[in-house]
């Protein structure tokens, strides 16, 4: 009998994929642009807490990453650290963890 294999919490997830050492893939870029849309749909409360321009900020990146995903060239490494660092902004103040650098 195999053990029963559980998905990482999100916020886990999220974590492993802004990670510098974790190399991005067109799918982790989708998972993290669709769990911002999934937290702007549910009004999550983190959200409703930051200040509207910091909700621009975050607007943005969103817009620009998903723009890179679109036009990536992988074997660009400078575009790859512009694209997690434009997931980072984008998904600022929707973790869980305090300790977290982009809270």
């Amino acid at each position: 009998m195999q053990p029963a294999v559980f998905p990482k919490p999100p916020d886990r997830r999220l974590e492993q994929i802004l990670s510098p050492n974790h190399p991005l893939c067109k799918d982790d870029v989708v998972w993290v642009l669709e769990f911002v849309k999934k937290k702007v749909a549910e009004q999550d409360p983190r959200l409703l807490d930051l200040p509207q321009p910091r909700l621009l900020k975050n607007f943005q990146h969103f817009a620009e990453a998903a723009t890179m995903l679109l036009q990536r060239r992988p074997s660009c490494v400078n575009e790859a650290d512009r694209l997690r660092s434009s997931l980072i902004e984008a998904t600022y103040g929707l973790t869980s963890d305090p300790a977290s650098p982009r809270r």
